[in-house]
């Protein structure tokens, strides 16, 4: 959205009011800042800011409007696209962010995949869940990771690493365990949130 001079002088002055722990200024002292006899232009501007989400109306109190919280950027982690077993991800061109809560992802570099498909089902990882995958090329035995297998396809399974053998564990009983050998597995993260989506 694109902020008319009054508008910006509007959001700036309720987040200079906010920081300095002032209460938001009255309707009237709004009109006054922007040179306005009538709040009926003022109600103009507001009322474009309130459809941005920008600004929100005070109910029930004679100050009008305040800031509307915006979402911190350290929210966010980037949604890089779907897995599923046995393809490739498929990537997003334009990898979008997703709101992470940060219980769900740690102090590392991490990003967002899509699950598809029922491969882990057991573990309660669903068909349309996200996960929350901490970026590492190294995990431990009984894991649940984002393998590379062969340069070519990646799939989200439990990792059991022998000296000769990778095996990778689906958790569906209807399904079986992949065995690789060690330089055809390559790990590219490892599993340390999940999130999911009722409706």
């Amino acid at each position: 959205m694109t902020l008319t001079r009054r508008q910006q002088i509007i959001l700036e002055r309720l987040r200079a009011q906010a920081e300095s722990g002032e209460p938001p200024p009255t309707l009237d002292e709004l009109c006054a800042l922007l040179g306005l006899k009538s709040r009926g232009s003022l109600h103009r501007q507001v009322q474009a800011l309130v459809e941005a989400g920008l600004v929100e109306p005070m109910r029930g109190q004679r100050r009008g409007v305040r800031l509307v919280p915006q979402p911190q950027a350290d929210n966010y982690l980037p949604l890089l696209g779907k897995i599923a077993a046995g393809r490739p991800i498929e990537a997003l061109a334009n990898p979008e962010p997703i709101e992470v809560p940060s219980p769900l992802r740690t102090s590392r570099p991490c990003y967002v995949l899509k699950v598809e498909g029922e491969s882990m089902r057991e573990a309660g990882i669903l068909d349309g869940d996200y996960v929350v995958i901490e970026q590492r090329d190294t995990a431990n035995d009984g894991e649940i990771v984002v393998a590379l297998i062969r340069g070519e396809e990646a799939t989200l399974k439990r990792i059991v690493q022998r000296s000769d053998r990778v095996i990778l564990y689906p958790e569906n009983s209807a399904l079986s365990a992949q065995e690789y050998r060690p330089e055809e597995v390559q790990i590219q993260g490892v599993l340390v949130g999940q999130m999911r989506v009722y409706r």
